[in-house]
């Protein structure tokens, strides 16, 4: 066998789902370890640029959580989280525009720009294209919980994205504004997964810093490969499902439900995960069907 062989044979491999996924949209949310990593913010912007290079529509919506903590900290600000969401006052909200929008946001614009493929950062406020309400939890004893200027999307009004896809790669930051013009910090998985809706995606992939979802946290070998919101639904009413994962698991759900053909939670410490999951027979991660 020629030492070009197995080069060729992953080639082959990726062919049918090339051809499978020519045309269509694919939404990544982009945050964790996978933003935080020289080597692999390289690997994930060849991996966007490649996508789009072979005819699939790609669009990322990232958070950017572990730089907010830290520019919070350096400034002295309390930072708290519940269910995986960060408690936000109205001077973290400022911390969390200032971070995702004006730096964020652009590392990510100007690496897709070096590698290949032009891309326009927007955020919610952009075009209108989320409209976000005040979001309260349910604390432990029933009663609501304020977590202060936290957003849900009420509504995404794509026809921004839709125009900038044509040519270019959108990558959206997870802010937005209510109708009086009010800033909320929107959890980064629940606006991929509202923008993913929005646009009909064929897939919606969420890069995190586990395996996928682990039936025991503590162990990597109990990764559930394949689920559905049913199960999801029970393991988080069953108190199954902890931290950061929830909101993850939520999303997945709900834009499952919603329409999107499926969601993946992927390991975004693995370099080229987003290619590993599209184009290989295994896959990695969760995948989370109807």
């Amino acid at each position: 066998m020629s030492s070009g062989a197995p080069q060729v044979a992953t080639l082959l491999e990726s062919l049918p789902y090339i051809r499978e996924f020519f045309g269509k949209t694919i939404v990544i949310k982009y945050g964790g370890s996978a933003m935080a990593d020289e080597s692999l913010r390289e690997a994930f912007a060849n991996d966007v640029v490649l996508l789009k290079y072979v005819g699939i529509n790609p669009v990322i919506v990232h958070g950017g959580g572990p730089e907010i903590t830290q520019y919070m900290e350096r400034l002295g600000l309390e930072v708290e989280f519940v269910q995986g969401l960060r408690v936000s006052d109205e001077q973290t909200v400022e911390v969390v525009k200032m971070v995702l929008i004006g730096k964020v946001n652009k590392d990510i614009v100007l690496r897709l720009n070096r590698h290949g493929q032009s891309a326009i950062g927007l955020c919610g406020d952009d075009g209108s294209l989320f409209q976000v309400t005040k979001r309260m939890l349910a604390g432990d004893d029933g009663k609501p919980r304020d977590l202060g200027f936290v957003g849900s999307i009420e509504h995404v009004d794509v026809s921004v994205v839709n125009h900038i896809a044509e040519d270019y790669i959108p990558v959206i930051a997870s802010v937005g504004a209510d109708a009086e013009g009010r800033s909320y910090n929107v959890n980064a998985d629940e606006a991929a997964a509202a923008v993913a809706t929005a646009l009909g995606a064929y897939k919606v992939i969420f890069l995190t810093d586990v395996e996928g979802w682990l039936a025991d946290p503590a162990d990597p070998a109990s990764l559930i490969s394949e689920t559905d919101v049913a199960r999801i639904q029970q393991g988080i009413a069953a108190g199954r499902v902890t931290g950061g994962m929830i909101p993850k698991l939520d999303a997945c759900a709900d834009a499952v439900e919603h329409g999107v053909g499926s969601a993946h939670i992927v390991d975004g410490r693995r370099p080229h995960s987003v290619l590993l999951e599209l184009f290989t027979d295994a896959g990695i991660g969760t995948k989370v069907g109807r």
